[in-house]
């Protein structure tokens, strides 16, 4: 999207948060002054912890550090709201990411402390951002009096920048906010919080110690939060479905629906599920859009990703007349290494802030609103789409001569033990490319990030989405990480042992990083990592084998069957860790087909 196109949208936003924002003030009416009897008012922590409570936001993630403890006792006192202590920084950012992806329409939330803490977060609210994901990332700091005296305190550089961090954080927030003032704190908090929802990205809250502690008005909460996008411009809303539809008539049903990541970002699923039904054209996903619509569908064909889909896939999207496009985001990974063959003409793209039809951009025009009325003019041509044929969606087991635990195998057969309701995470890279052409059962749920693409990201993510996945009444947690990946982040599973979750934990024993060996250096000694004894790491990290904690090594094809068939395994009644004994130099085809297009690009060859 062009600069232009930016800014338009941006201005269509600030307008409809300044209309609400009038409208909250309206409401709050002159009991809304800070100078109001003690009944109504609240000290600003409690205000910030009240808000996101009305959200339906459970739990907050983070490690405690002085300058935030005040603020946690707020947290800690609300009788809705639980904390989770992390074992550092980064993990917890992880966390929110996870149970912001699982719990749609709600932030994920993240406490650190000044500096030390924050900084070791950055990583995590930057994938956030990256991947569209809503984290708002609260930091205690230094009291308003510290930040103007600038003292060398600790967890500074020493050189008076009190602003340094927060000058950093802007650069993967798209909203933040320092609260110096009690009266304008309530706004604020309320400004960056709906930022955060109605953008689905990472937002940025700066929480003073004296400002957490001083009492303002609660009438603000009366008024709910306004967390729908702006709307349309309905001239230029009418002439885009006028064009949408010429298409589709030149295109005489020979259209296919292809969603992706912001399809579930920006709060579309739901319209998203009621345009395949109302329509009948066949709906294709691309790899960070898997299970945005259900994969049992009937009209569901399964995963384009351009030069790596398979060959039937392929075909059917590429030849299509029409392309509608839903929340697509392009990037190497998520497109085979930018192998698209959808050429623009025939292309149609919704986005939550505008819409492009074939080469003409029109700002402000977001999909929330527009989809409900494209669907209403698209249901007159509903009869002749399901003409098309679907290649239903499945993954045989192959028949192999060998009992070795190979890729091609092991994807499908663990398709073969996915339920309805599970949440499926999978690690970046062997894990995620294997799991993409495995059809997930209905109301499953996928979690991987393929943008960001953070090795250790998923052990985090993990404890985020078991938590989202009892907000919502999900079935289990089933998480897929290599060894190598796991090593960076294991000190999170005593995290899930310590709070009773019971995820299934598969662990894939290649020794080292497969997907670095296929990218570069297959041999080198830089990709092999140390092996753990896998099996007594739940035992290590706080939990009693064979009580609190299972765990199981597997080495063939047959172990694997037989474990996966037990019916006490797959209730998952504890948590459960898998040690998968695999193959080197062993991959998934699509991650093999990947590789080989990156190295071309890398162009590490002399």
């Amino acid at each position: 999207m062009s600069a232009n196109t930016q800014a338009v949208a941006s201005l269509h936003a600030e307008v409809t948060r300044l209309r609400h924002e009038l409208t909250t003030v309206q409401n709050a009416g002159p009991s809304a002054d800070v100078s109001t009897v003690a009944a109504d008012t609240m000290y600003v922590g409690q205000y910030l912890v009240e808000r996101l409570v009305q959200l339906g936001v459970t739990k907050m993630f983070g490690v405690p550090g002085d300058f935030n403890l005040g603020f946690l006792d707020f947290v800690e006192d609300h009788p809705k709201m639980d904390w989770v202590g992390d074992c550092n920084e980064l993990n917890a950012s992880y966390a929110a990411d996870g149970y912001a992806r699982v719990n749609e329409g709600k932030p994920g939330v993240l406490l650190t402390t000044f500096g030390v803490g924050e900084l070791s977060a950055m990583n995590g609210i930057a994938g956030a951002f990256s991947e569209h994901v809503p984290v708002l990332h609260i930091v205690g700091v230094p009291s308003t009096s510290q930040q103007k005296a600038k003292p060398m305190l600790h967890h500074t550089l020493g050189d008076g920048r009190y602003d340094a961090y927060y000058m950093a954080a802007q650069q993967f927030t798209i909203s933040h906010s320092s609260l110096n003032s009690i009266e304008t704190a309530a706004a604020e908090i309320d400004r960056v919080i709906t930022d955060c929802l109605v953008k689905a990205r990472p937002v940025y809250l700066m929480l003073p110690t004296d400002i957490a502690y001083m009492r303002i008005s609660a009438t603000r909460l009366k008024t709910p939060l306004n967390i729908e996008p702006p709307a349309n411009d309905p001239e230029t809303e009418e002439f885009v479905l006028d064009e949408i539809v010429k298409l589709v008539e030149a295109a005489q049903n020979d259209v296919i629906i292809l969603v992706d990541a912001c399809g579930i970002r920006h709060g579309v699923k739901h319209e998203l599920e009621a345009l395949c039904k109302h329509t009948g054209y066949p709906v294709y996903a691309a790899p960070m859009g898997k299970s945005v619509i259900d994969e049992s569908y009937s009209r569901y064909g399964g995963i384009y990703v351009g030069e790596i889909s398979h060959d039937d896939i392929k075909a059917k999207v590429e030849s299509a007349k029409l392309i509608l496009s839903v929340g697509g985001l392009k990037s190497d990974f998520n497109t085979g290494n930018f192998t698209y063959h959808i050429p623009t003409q025939r292309t149609v793209e919704l986005h939550s802030d505008h819409t492009l039809v074939q080469f003409a951009v029109f700002p402000g025009i977001g999909m929330k609103r527009l989809m409900p009325k494209l669907i209403a003019r698209l249901q007159p041509y509903k009869e002749g789409a399901f003409q098309a044929e679907v290649p239903k969606f499945e993954a045989p087991v192959p028949k192999e001569d060998n009992d070795i635990i190979s890729q091609t195998w092991l994807w499908p057969r663990v398709g073969q033990f996915f339920r309805p309701k599970d949440i499926v995470v999978a690690e970046t890279g062997t894990s995620s490319f294997g799991v993409l052409d495995v059809p997930l059962p209905a109301g499953a749920v996928f979690v991987s990030q393929i943008l960001w693409g953070s090795i250790g990201w998923t052990v985090g993510s993990t404890l985020g989405a078991a938590f989202a996945g009892l907000d919502r009444g999900m079935n289990r947690t089933i998480l897929f990480v290599g060894d190598g990946s796991l090593q960076l982040t294991v000190q999170e599973l005593s995290v899930m042992i310590h709070h009773g979750l019971k995820p299934i934990i598969f662990v894939l024993n290649n020794s080292g990083y497969t997907i670095e060996r296929f990218l570069h250096g297959k041999t080198r000694k830089y990709n092999d990592i140390s092996n753990w004894k896998w099996t007594k790491l739940l035992d290590t990290l706080g939990g009693e084998e064979g009580k609190t904690v299972r765990s199981y090594t597997v080495r063939t094809k047959d172990e694997l069957s037989n474990l996966l068939d037990d019916p006490k395994f797959a209730a998952a009644e504890t948590i459960q860790l898998v040690e998968l004994v695999m193959e080197m130099h062993d991959a998934p085809r699509a991650l093999k087909v990947q590789a080989e297009l990156s190295g071309k690009t890398n162009r590490y060859t002399a």
